[in-house]
């Protein structure tokens, strides 16, 4: 195993130990993400039916066109927070679990999570 594949694969089992807490309802979805080396992704989970509510990424042609800022930096992991939190605003989502996936919370992780949370979203 190299470097990078031990890496990954810390990082699942970090992620797998979360998971066995963080559980999404249907008054508080799970709100999932991914972290690329060139994009972020966001998803809202509802955990008791499997499904997705909602999903947004750095790498959506709307993000990529109207945005100067790229999703491989914190300013766009701070917009893909935004936009998942309208969107969640919109559909009457106000509460959410937040799952940060194995990740350490700094940087873009927790640029998307304080975007969220300045759009009104609640964790």
């Amino acid at each position: 195993m190299d470097k990078n594949q031990l890496k990954v694969a810390k990082r699942e089992r970090r992620h797998q130990r979360i998971r066995t807490t963080v559980k999404g309802t249907a008054s508080r979805p799970r709100l999932c993400v991914f972290r690329s080396s060139t994009h972020i992704y966001a998803q809202i989970i509802d955990d008791s039916v499997g499904r997705t509510l909602l999903s947004c990424s750095s790498s959506e042609p709307g993000f990529r066109s109207t945005e100067s800022v790229r999703g491989t930096t914190v300013a766009g992991a701070q917009r893909v927070g935004e936009l998942i939190a309208s969107k969640a605003i919109e559909r009457g989502i106000q509460t959410v679990v937040f799952d940060r996936a194995g990740y350490q919370y700094h940087g873009r992780i927790k640029a998307l999570a304080d975007g969220a949370r300045s759009k009104g979203l609640v964790f």
